[in-house]
């Protein structure tokens, strides 16, 4: 659940806060994450945790025989373009129970290659890689090995990072030191920022929920805006639903 991963995040900081100096985490997204799924390497890791081939052909029918098409319309000529029908190699769906467990395996592995210099924390497409040292040099130097074999990992996985979602906050208190960090991936440098929303939740550098909070306040005022303006001309019953989609969601 993602309450159990935000629990073990700050339970990470907490513990760093108290022995370490430098306090670090990479808020990781998976770019496309559900459509780059391969199937073929998919099957590969189901039959290596343990599924039979007979029992992998329920996996196989699953992800195999389905085809997609483009359409173009034409305004001009009022008429549309078909392209021909292409097979889906690659991708789990979405909106199914079973898709995201299928993703759940196909990541399962990362976090065993990248556990010994840092602190990962999986879930879905999310990922949260805590680094935490006592010095500038340890943490540099770990820093390094971790994207390199991040890089390694999802090229091999046919999977990227979207850069446009993916950040690092520095965590720090009056105790710990405050330095310049610059972490550089494939080409490209991670911003800094100092709050993020992780699962939902607004994650701040100083491990203060106001952030969270205000955020919280503003959507939960809207919500109690709608509910007071309807109540006066709709059922207890609809003013219920309204609640739990606007109000009751966020909670």
């Amino acid at each position: 659940m993602n309450s159990s991963s935000i629990i073990r995040q700050q339970n990470a900081n907490y513990i760093c806060y108290s022995n370490i100096n430098i306090n670090v985490h990479t808020f990781c997204d998976l770019e496309k994450a559900f459509d780059c799924v391969n199937h073929d390497i998919l099957l590969f890791k189901l039959k290596f945790y343990g599924i039979g081939d007979k029992d992998l052909q329920p996996y196989q029918s699953y992800l195999g025989n389905r085809y997609c098409r483009t359409t173009l319309y034409n305004d001009s000529k009022n008429s549309n373009k078909v392209s021909n029908w292409a097979k889906v190699r690659h991708g789990v769906p979405k909106g199914s129970i079973f898709g995201p467990l299928l993703f759940l395996v196909y990541v399962n592995d990362l976090p065993k290659i990248i556990n010994r210099t840092s602190a990962p924390i999986i879930f879905a497409d999310d990922a949260s890689i805590l680094f935490a040292h006592s010095n500038l040099i340890d943490y540099n130097k770990n820093i390094y090995i971790v994207f390199r074999t991040l890089n390694k990992w999802l090229r091999a996985n046919q999977l990227s990072l979207n850069f446009n979602k993916t950040n690092y906050v520095h965590f720090t208190t009056k105790r710990n030191m405050s330095v310049n960090l610059k972490i550089g991936f494939n080409n490209n440098f991670i911003t800094n920022s100092s709050y993020t929303k992780y699962l939902g939740v607004t994650v701040s550098n100083t491990s203060s929920w106001n952030n969270h909070i205000d955020l919280l306040m503003k959507k939960l005022s809207k919500a109690c805006y709608i509910i007071r303006n309807a109540k006066t001309y709709m059922s207890a019953l609809s003013l219920k639903v309204i609640y739990y989609a606007f109000f009751h969601l966020v909670m």
